[in-house]
């Protein structure tokens, strides 16, 4: 064989010229509207020296047209093609794609394809899936209802005629995402034609970490900067009586009431300081003095605290503290 005669598909009878030698025994062989196919140089045969002339002048055939071979069989000198199944979804239209199970490979494939959830799964195709054929589903599939086609399961076991290696079963589940699907355009084998093309059994890449490189990426990655709390001003006056702070209280114990109550004049005054304010009112009643005290133990030796004393007795008497912010 020589590049530019043309050749003839013995499995499915296309007919192309011969474009370029891959290796591992492979022939690139363009068909028609310009597709490219790679093929094993023994699925190939030479179509006659006559027709060969009016594509190659002078070229010269140096292989004729391969005997055929029983279904199944395999010559000794065949090298086996071990992978090659896919999903193929061939565009009819802008709306409607029809659905392949292609095999590519030189195994036979005894097989099933199904979709849905785990408690309840749909049929689409299953049989026998000859070396080098495909089967179609026989329902269009409408891009609208991408989502609702759920997560597809392809399972097979590999079968020749005659001896050969076992191999485990193969089983495969996936998810179509709508943001690659239409990334996977590209010319599938055996249709010859462009299809959003999902190979199954292709070996998934390995994950390589190399911890410098991450290193270096953590340092260069920019730290998000946290949006500021917004502060809330608080009023000048804050009264600290349990039934102003929640509806609640009939099912609060004693501890639980002073609890909130503390943690009110905690956060009002801190939110004071914050806000720039410069002195605050906070009533606590007069009681039996437990609150009052324990709000006077925490201005005490504060910090940001001028000075705290009784506020204005002739309207609230000992039960509120004015503290001057400084």
């Amino acid at each position: 064989m020589n590049i530019g005669d043309k050749v003839r598909l013995i499995r499915s009878k296309e007919e192309g010229i011969i474009t370029r030698f891959l290796k591992n025994d492979v022939v690139e062989v363009e068909i028609e509207e310009g597709f490219k196919l790679p093929v094993l140089r023994k699925e190939l045969a030479v179509v006659s020296k006559a027709e060969d002339k009016a594509f190659k002048p002078q070229s010269k055939v140096q292989e004729t047209m391969a005997p055929q071979r029983a279904v199944g069989e395999r010559s000794s000198s065949h090298v086996k093609a071990e992978k090659g199944i896919y999903l193929a979804f061939l565009p009819i239209n802008d709306k409607l794609v029809s659905l392949h199970i292609i095999n590519n490979s030189d195994w036979d494939l005894p097989f099933s394809l199904t979709c849905g959830s785990e408690k309840s799964h749909r049929g689409l195709l299953g049989g026998f899936l000859s070396a080098r054929t495909f089967q179609k589903y026989p329902i269009d599939l409408d891009l609208k209802d991408f989502d609702e086609w759920g997560n597809l399961t392809f399972q097979t076991f590999y079968y020749n005629f005659g001896y050969f290696i076992e191999r485990p079963t193969f089983f495969k589940k996936m998810r179509l995402r709508a943001h690659t699907f239409f990334s996977h355009k590209k010319s599938s084998p055996i249709l010859g034609k462009d299809c959003y093309l999902f190979q199954l059994d292709a070996e998934d890449a390995p994950l390589i970490i190399n911890p410098f490189e991450l290193k270096e990426k953590m340092m260069q990655s920019k730290i998000e900067e946290l949006p500021l709390k917004t502060i809330e001003k608080p009023a000048a006056t804050i009264d600290l009586h349990i039934e102003q702070l929640t509806t609640n209280f009939l099912n609060m114990n004693n501890a639980q009431m002073l609890d909130l109550q503390l943690r009110t004049f905690e956060l009002k005054f801190e939110n004071a300081i914050a806000s720039g304010m410069d002195e605050i009112v906070f009533i606590h009643g007069v009681g039996n003095g437990v609150l009052k005290q324990e709000i006077q133990k925490k201005l005490a030796g504060n910090k940001n605290v001028a000075w705290f004393q009784d506020a204005q007795k002739e309207k609230f008497g000992y039960g509120a503290t004015r503290i001057k912010i400084k």
